[in-house]
């Protein structure tokens, strides 16, 4: 009779659990991204406080507010780089001589309405010239500074609160690294106090692995279709290479985006230099140098991060991120992985008996 008691009031205490998670999810979501951020910044936190000045240590909390500045410093600098391409793409865009382009494409343009029309895609009625002029101006003003702008301006208020309730928790769970931890084992009945310590030890260990793995997976995509793009002399190669690798964020899916975004930005650079006999060129150097950086980057970085950092095989992780796409979209795909691996700790610890647990498990 006891035991049925205590089972419903478990169950009622993961009940009411959800129920606040779901009701505060906004403040779930700020400390779990500021959790995220204090597990990147552990290990520059550890380094500094290993740092003597004759006798003299850093203490943690200096340090833990030199990590949160550099981080801080990184995602700024993001900013600074994202804004102005967006300014200058815009700019390049409202530079297109669409009347030249249309003169110059006016053959293929014609089969490509035909063809359209046949197909009962386009009506009769319209052209494609007019509705890629149309496009081209809609999408300049879409990506306008000022407009991009005036939308930031009307969520200032919960930015700021979200940036600031981010930065506050972050420089505490960088200065004590057991904060965190703590709080969760207040949540978990007494008895399960040491596996839940194991399973907070092992999955900050995977997730440390992990995003440090994915960090240097960004900068090294990044590098290499920089440097690809930069040997066939495409213009903004930079710029391309930088959200080609920031693309990489997304599973499978990131690649495609990043070069989608290189292939449009190549060809409206193009264009708007009247260089029309390039464009072809272009768009294949292009897609070339992605596929090129993306098979390196499936044969020789996700191995290392996939497989080594999160002891799981590359077919797991496969249909794990599939599974968490269908359900819940990009946001799933990119987070599929943490989430998998906080999974499968728990599972090897509470459900180890269990023969899938068991071979899911083996390698932590």
């Amino acid at each position: 009779m006891l035991k049925k008691y205590s089972i419903a009031l478990t169950v009622l205490g993961f009940v009411i659990l959800a129920l606040l998670v779901w009701f505060f999810s906004s403040i779930v979501l700020y400390v779990l991204i500021s959790f995220v951020l204090s597990i990147i910044g552990h290990p520059l936190v550890n380094l500094l406080c290993k740092i003597k000045i004759r006798k003299l240590s850093f203490p943690r909390g200096l340090s833990a507010i030199i990590a949160l500045l550099v981080m801080m410093g990184v995602v700024v600098g993001f900013i600074l780089f994202f804004v102005p391409v967006i300014s200058m793409e815009a700019k390049i865009i409202s530079q297109i001589d669409m009347q030249g382009v249309t003169a110059y494409f006016n053959e293929p343009l014609e089969k490509l309405q035909a063809f359209l029309i046949r197909c009962d895609i386009i009506d009769t009625n319209q052209t494609i010239k007019s509705a890629l002029e149309t496009q081209f101006r809609s999408f300049a003003g879409m990506i306008s500074v000022t407009d991009i702008l005036k939308n930031l301006a009307g969520t200032t208020g919960s930015l700021f609160f979200g940036i600031f309730s981010i930065m506050f928790l972050t420089f505490f769970f960088l200065k004590n690294e057991k904060m965190f931890p703590n709080f969760i084992l207040l949540l978990i009945p007494k008895k399960y106090e040491e596996e839940t310590k194991n399973i907070i030890s092992k999955i900050h260990y995977l997730l440390t692995r992990y995003f440090i793995g994915l960090l240097g997976e960004l900068v090294s995509m990044m590098t290499l279709i920089t440097v690809g793009l930069t040997i066939f002399g495409i213009q903004n190669a930079i710029i391309i290479g930088f959200l080609g690798g920031l693309m990489n964020i997304i599973p499978y899916l990131g690649p495609l985006i990043g070069g989608s975004i290189g292939v449009f930005i190549g060809i409206t650079t193009a264009l708007s230099y009247g260089l029309y006999d390039k464009v072809l060129d272009h768009t294949l150097e292009i897609i070339g140098v992605f596929v090129t950086a993306n098979l390196i980057d499936n044969v020789l970085l996700q191995p290392m991060i996939y497989s080594s950092s999160v002891k799981a095989q590359p077919v797991e992780i496969f249909l794990v991120i599939i599974m968490a796409g269908s359900l819940a979209g990009i946001p799933g795909m990119i987070l599929a992985i943490p989430a998998y691996t906080v999974l499968r700790v728990i599972a090897k610890e509470f459900l180890s008996n269990m023969r899938i647990v068991q071979k899911l498990t083996k390698d932590i």
